[in-house]
C-alpha cells in the first residue's frame, strides 16, 4: 500500500497509473504536481488524483512514493527544484523513453543520483495524450523496464516494481545503454519514420488527395504520428546518439531495397520482403494493439 503517491506530470501515463493503482486499491492519497493548474483541476475532477498543487516542495511533504513523468526536457529543472524537499528514503522513478539522459537529468538536478531514485520505463502508450486520454487498464500485461544503477536502494527497486505489478505490469530489468539502444530501434525510430512520412506527404503537391484515399494500411502505420511532438522532440534529442545509429542502418537497407526497385530485382525484394513478415509473424503479438512509447 503507497500512503501517499505524488505524480508530477499528470497525463496519460502518470494519469492512467493513478487510477490503475486506485483500482487496485494499492494506494491512499493521490497528489498530482505540474505548471498547468487547469489540467491538474480536470485531473482533480476526473478522479485521477485527490488533490493538487502547482508547488513542488509542497507536494513533496509526507510523500511516500514519487513518479516523474514530465517530458524528458523537464527533468532536471524538476529535479532541482525537489532536490531540497524530496523525503530522502521515499522511492523516486519516472516514465521516460530515455534512460540514460533521464538519470543525467536527475543526477545534475540532485547534485547527484538519490539513493532511492529508480529509473524506470512502462512500455505503454496510446497516439493521445493529456489526462483526458488517461485509463485504468493501460499498463495490464505490459511490459515495465527497470534500469537501477549502481547507487540505487535495493528497497527503493523492489517497492517500485512492486507498485508496477500492482497494476497488472510484468517488471523486466536491464542497464540504462542497454534499454536506449533497444528502445532507439523498437520505438524511437518508428516514431520518427511515422513523423517524417505524414510530414512529407503533407508537403506533396497532391497531398489532399493523397490523404483522401488513404487506406487501413497507411492510417496503421502513420497512427503514431498523432503522438504529443514535445515528449518525441525531448525522446529525439535525449537518446539522439542511439536513435541516429538505428536511422542509418536503416537508411542503408532502404537504400538496398531502392536499388533493387530500381533494376528491377524481384527476388531481392521478395526476399527482403518474405524476410521482415517471418520475422513480425515469428516475433510480434498480432493483438498487440497498444503503442511501445
Amino acid at each position: 500500500m503507497i500512503d501517499r503517491l505524488v505524480i508530477f506530470g499528470v497525463g496519460l501515463i502518470g494519469g492512467s497509473l493513478a487510477l490503475a493503482l486506485r483500482e487496485a486499491g494499492a494506494v491512499r492519497e493521490i497528489v498530482g504536481c505540474s505548471r498547468n493548474a487547469d489540467n491538474l483541476r480536470e485531473a482533480q475532477r476526473l478522479g485521477v488524483i485527490d488533490r493538487w498543487t502547482t508547488d513542488v516542495a509542497e507536494a513533496a511533504e509526507g510523500a511516500d512514493l514519487g513518479v516523474l513523468a514530465v517530458p524528458l526536457g523537464a527533468m532536471e529543472p524538476l529535479a532541482r527544484d525537489l532536490a531540497a524537499a524530496w523525503p530522502e528514503d521515499s522511492p523516486l522513478t519516472d516514465v521516460g523513453s530515455s534512460k540514460q539522459a533521464v538519470i543525467d537529468a536527475v543526477g545534475a538536478g540532485f547534485g547527484k543520483v538519490p539513493r532511492a531514485f529508480v529509473p524506470g520505463h512502462p512500455i505503454a502508450g496510446t497516439e493521445k495524450s493529456g489526462v483526458g486520454a488517461a485509463f485504468a487498464t493501460l499498463f495490464r500485461e505490459r511490459l515495465v523496464i527497470l534500469t537501477p544503477v549502481d547507487a540505487t536502494n535495493a528497497l527503493a527497486t523492489d517497492r517500485v516494481a512492486a507498485m508496477w505489478q500492482a497494476v497488472g505490469a510484468r517488471v523486466e530489468y536491464m542497464t540504462p545503454a542497454h534499454h536506449d539502444r533497444v528502445l532507439a530501434a523498437t520505438s524511437h525510430l518508428p516514431h520518427v519514420l511515422a513523423f517524417t512520412l505524414v510530414s512529407s506527404l503533407a508537403n506533396m503537391s497532391e497531398r489532399d488527395e493523397i490523404f483522401h484515399y488513404a487506406a487501413g494500411g497507411f492510417r496503421d502505420f502513420t497512427r503514431i504520428a498523432s503522438s504529443d511532438p514535445v515528449v518525441w522532440r525531448d525522446i529525439c534529442l535525449a537518446n539522439r546518439t542511439a536513435i541516429l545509429e538505428v536511422i542509418g542502418q536503416y537508411q542503408t537497407d532502404l537504400e538496398g531495397l531502392r536499388s533493387a526497385i530500381e533494376h528491377g530485382d524481384g527476388a531481392t525484394i521478395e526476399q527482403s520482403f518474405e524476410h521482415a513478415k517471418e520475422t513480425r509473424d515469428r516475433l510480434c503479438d498480432p493483438a498487440d494493439a497498444q503503442l511501445d512509447t
